[in-house]
């Protein structure tokens, strides 16, 4: 009878120790961090922004990482014809941005500050996007940091001032 119980709680303990060990090998050679692993059902809308820039704009990256610092999960897509992209979607070709971004399904030109972005989402008025057109010195991703950017509306009834702030 010792024998039989020794036996069987030998063989309960190698199972649990593989498993164990099956189990911990997995966890050791996922390293994807956990906060990597949010995909679009987890992150809401809003908080999403997918930006299309030409690889080379460095103000383009400071502008995801101010994005991401202000919240936003954001990926981002080098293309070199992101003008193009950004015509198609509406901007138009006077009022272009250094990039294109989009945003709980409206498109953002240019180097806007995220507290319009988060005007625009939140009070979702009936427009394409808006345009903070060129790369003015005082936007989020340059060098300066006071005065006035003027963002502009686009749409079905055509461009209006959206923000003079």
């Amino acid at each position: 009878m010792t024998n039989k119980f020794t036996l069987g709680a030998t063989v309960a303990l190698t199972v649990a120790g593989i498993a164990s060990f099956a189990a911990f090998g997995i966890a050791e050679s996922d390293s994807t961090p956990v906060s990597d692993t949010l995909t679009a059902a987890t992150i809401p809308a809003d908080q999403q922004m997918t930006i299309w820039r030409d690889p080379s704009c460095g103000c383009c990256d400071a502008y995801a990482d101010y994005a991401e610092e202000n919240g936003y999960h954001v990926t981002r897509i080098d293309d070199r014809d992101f003008d193009q992209r950004s015509v198609e979607a509406g901007v138009p070709a006077q009022g272009l941005g250094c990039h294109l971004a989009e945003v709980d399904g409206y498109y953002v030109s240019g180097l806007v500050p995220v507290e319009i972005i988060q005007r625009l989402t939140s009070e979702r008025p009936d427009v394409t996007g808006i345009t903070l057109p060129g790369m003015p010195s005082n936007a989020p991703g340059m060098a300066g940091k006071s005065g006035t950017l003027k963002t502009y509306a686009f749409g079905e009834d055509g461009v209006n001032v959206y923000s003079n702030e």
